[in-house]
């Protein structure tokens, strides 16, 4: 069983249909009327325009004509170049379409049934968070008979006009589809998880390991019902759609329809010098104007290819404008790729997604206030909502998005399109439980882009531990909601910070309320003790405070180890000493290298310390090889750190 269905603004698809064909009439929505304002807020039309039913611009209407991929689509006099790039990206995937468009056959016109015809759809969008069902009447915009926004090369087709209008009326009208990326758009037919992943910066033409790593991300995104889409930048508008030298148009996005990864056999490996082959398959929305270059299909590449091998291989195109190209040439010629990932579904039980619907709010008490805005506020920075993940391994990819809830319908009143949004993650201590106060020790691991638009994003390798990631609006003191959502191929256990401090309990009133917060973070331990030259040391820390311990990952093969491992520990008194230890990580039995004892009392300097390692047994126990860096601060106000 899916997740619930909001219907937007109360409407009931099939009880408004069934009242239609009892009273024998057409449905005319009386909440998206065929007048100016569901067009636009204040803009003047190059002409009359007039609402017209399907069947009154065509004889013979359908909704999908045949395969929904097979036909190019038209942007229209004032249609929205990225919504036909979002509508040919959708295309690709059955699985995705047919859940922007449910029970598509049911929908669509019988003539053999007039009387079944009520004039009615109904579309479904991923809306902030939730899949939000839109019902629209078929009256569609037109001057001089032709459609004013999009519409289909094959004339009788309209799902893609039916769609945009049930998309504008979601957004509040037509002109609130200006100015939405592709990724605005397809996140909102798919409830796909959005990368923009700039060529350029990767440098996939110079690293060769590089580029196959990214070809495994988009095969793994590919089948996995993931939707991706690449484009050339126009330096200016003079020269959008500019034709490059080998046939590719500027400004344009391209859709990928497949891609592949061959492995020849003994004859082939003789013809191209290489046993396997890394492919895509990219289709020109417009449907005019492919790929010149090698593997075009007019080049030398296909001579090579009998009838059979092109089977065997896959290497198949199923409609005009598509063209294969191998991974050199498209990381050579693309600037920018749009990644969506399918992220809807569990993988094996396990969560590869995390999201959170948050806001930003301001209160009279400073102490509740929510809206701290950015980095730069240094003072107000931290008021903002925290959220903590862990990453339970190192080499994991973390994508993490924030989107603001959308503003359009609300310009009548004067209010922007978007506030200016973005997000810093910080690495903290591994067992943190309660909202940062002060960065004092905690590395700041990234920072999301701060703009204007919808949605902002960062993606990043990161190491085991645990961050918090701090979303915020560029300016203090502003409310909106938010929805926050993280991928990961690991789970992550995303969760709020609400807390400053440990709460009272009688629990803790029976054991002794905490009155000394300590942070400590261990840089490194250095100079090992190693019994023979060729005995391998894998030292990892234990971090103890009472019964509570941290412990870090285990680092290989050295006697001077950089760990850069943090711990925050609540203590009743200064009397419960912290002690780290250090440990050797053995196959059967692990080997014990030493260890510090420390008061850490609020007086204790906090600058960066460096102590010998002992035996166990208190800060008088023998001296052992090897010492540690560490820097430990202390405070008696629990909300300092």
């Amino acid at each position: 069983m899916g997740p619930p269905l909001k219907l937007f603004k109360n409407q009931k698809y099939q009880e408004l249909k069934q009242e239609c064909m009892k009273d024998g009439r057409l449905f005319c929505d009386p909440t998206f009327l065929p007048e100016n304002d569901s067009l636009f807020f204040n803009r003047l039309l190059p002409g009359k325009v007039v609402w017209k039913r399907p069947q009154d611009i065509s004889d013979d209407p359908h909704l999908i004509v045949g395969n929904i991929s097979n036909h190019q689509l038209i942007q229209g006099r004032l249609g929205n170049k990225a919504m036909i790039s979002a509508f040919s990206c959708l295309a690709v995937q059955e699985s995705h379409w047919t859940k922007a468009i449910p029970n598509h056959k049911d929908q669509e016109w019988d003539p053999r049934k007039p009387e079944k015809y009520a004039g009615i759809f109904h579309f479904r969008f991923w809306h902030f968070g939730e899949w939000t069902e839109v019902v629209i009447d078929d009256l569609l915009p037109t001057i001089n008979g032709d459609l004013v926004f999009s519409f289909s090369t094959s004339m009788n087709e309209f799902w893609n006009a039916l769609l945009e209008k049930a998309y504008a009326k979601l957004l509040g009208c037509y002109e609130a589809l200006d100015g939405l990326t592709i990724t605005d758009i397809i996140m909102d037919f798919t409830g796909t998880l959005a990368e923009i992943i700039d060529m350029q910066k990767g440098r996939y033409t110079d690293l060769v390991e590089e580029k196959y790593k990214l070809f495994g991300e988009l095969y793994k995104t590919f089948t996995k019902g993931g939707l991706i889409c690449c484009s050339i930048e126009s330096p200016s508008q003079e020269e959008q759609e500019v034709e490059t030298d080998w046939g590719l148009l500027k400004g344009y996005t391209y859709t990928m329809t497949d891609i592949r990864k061959l492995r020849l056999g003994e004859r082939l490996v003789e013809v191209f010098s290489t046993e396997k082959l890394y492919m895509v398959r990219l289709r020109n929305p417009s449907g005019r104007q492919e790929w010149s270059g090698p593997w075009s299909e007019i080049s030398e590449e296909w001579q090579q290819l009998t009838v059979t091998d092109r089977k065997n291989l896959g290497l198949v195109m199923s409609d005009d404008g598509e063209f294969w190209m191998s991974l050199e040439d498209f990381c050579h010629n693309f600037h920018k790729l749009n990644v969506c990932r399918n992220v809807n579904n569990p993988v094996f039980g396990r969560k590869e997604l995390e999201s959170v619907v948050g806001c930003w709010t301001v209160d009279d008490d400073p102490l509740m206030n929510r809206s701290g805005g950015c980095y730069n506020n240094r003072d107000t920075f931290l008021q903002n909502p925290q959220y903590i993940f862990t990453v339970p391994e190192d080499g994991h990819k973390v994508i993490m998005s924030l989107q603001q809830k959308d503003l359009r319908t609300y310009r009548r009143m004067g209010r922007p399109d978007n506030y200016i949004i973005g997000f810093e993650l910080f690495k903290v201590e591994m067992n943190r439980r309660f909202r940062l106060h002060h960065l004092y020790i905690q590395e700041r691991a990234g920072t999301s882009t701060y703009i204007d638009t919808r949605t902002v994003f960062l993606s990043k390798y990161l190491k085991k531990g645990s961050y918090v990631l701090v979303p915020t609006m560029f300016q203090h003191g502003r409310t909106s909601e938010f929805l926050l959502r993280i991928f990961s191929e690991v789970p992550v256990q995303l969760r709020e910070l609400t807390l400053d401090m440990p709460k009272m309990s009688c629990w803790n009133l029976a054991r002794g309320y905490p009155k000394v917060v300590t942070q400590i973070t261990v840089h490194s331990a250095e100079g090992l003790e190693k019994k023979y030259a060729n005995e391998t040391v894998n030292p990892y820390l234990i971090i103890k405070c009472g019964k509570e311990e941290v412990r870090s990952p285990v680092q290989k093969n050295t006697v001077h180890a950089i760990f850069d491992t943090q711990a925050i520990f609540y203590r009743r008194t200064t009397d419960i000493p912290i002690i780290i230890q250090v440990w050797n990580s053995r196959k059967f039995c692990d080997q014990f290298l030493g260890q510090v004892t420390l008061d850490a009392d609020p007086s204790d300097c906090r600058d960066l310390k460096s102590l010998y390692l002992r035996k166990k047994g208190g800060p008088t126990a023998k001296v052992k090889q090897g010492h540690i860096s560490f820097k430990v601060i202390s405070s008696d106000d629990l909300t300092e750190l």
